[in-house]
């Protein structure tokens, strides 16, 4: 028989109970026509992409399959009729996975504490975050005349105004010869 992957959101307003039960209610029909169901995963409450239905929430669920084609079928016409499944996408596989999914493999590494603290961005030390900012200002600060080589705006460091400007009146173009 072949092999399937399929993957549903319930809504978010159904408890975890009743998600566990709708996926008991599917895998059951699986075994009605003739399959078997060889896992079924849980991942939770997870935000969605965009709403669907006025949802911002699902409850997703993975079931590994092995039945025939018919059973599929008649599973994923059960889903489109049952109100509560918002979404649901079965592929076909060459071979199921064996173990936890990459979301659950995702979920169990960032559980973990053994990595230390998380840093932002950039790595850099205690205050976390962006490209390095602190070891370049002090490396800055411990040479010699920091503040001195920068050019400061009363210095010059932009043309003088024209006195119209100053003034706040508009400046006009000059008329060229061919405007006559």
């Amino acid at each position: 028989m072949p092999f399937y992957e399929n993957v549903f959101i319930a809504r978010q307003d159904i408890s975890s109970a009743q998600a566990e039960a709708l996926t008991e209610q599917f895998a059951n029909l699986i075994a009605e026509q003739g399959g078997k169901v060889t896992k079924k995963e849980q991942w939770g409450l997870r935000n969605i992409a965009y709403r669907i239905k006025k949802n911002r929430k699902g409850h997703y669920v993975l079931m590994n399959i092995d039945a025939p084609a018919a059973a599929v079928t008649e599973m994923e016409r059960q889903m489109r009729i049952n109100e509560d499944v918002l979404r649901y996408l079965t592929v076909r596989v060459d071979a199921l996975e064996e173990g936890p999914s990459a979301m659950l493999q995702s979920r169990s590494r960032d559980d973990r504490d053994d990595r230390g603290p998380r840093r932002g961005f950039g790595g850099g030390g205690f205050g976390g975050g962006g490209f390095g900012r602190d070891r370049d200002r002090d490396r800055d600060r411990d040479r010699e005349g920091y503040r001195d080589d920068r050019p400061r705006r009363d210095q010059g460091d932009r043309p003088p105004r024209s006195e119209a400007a100053s003034e706040g009146a508009p400046q006009s173009a000059p008329a060229s010869e061919g405007d006559a």
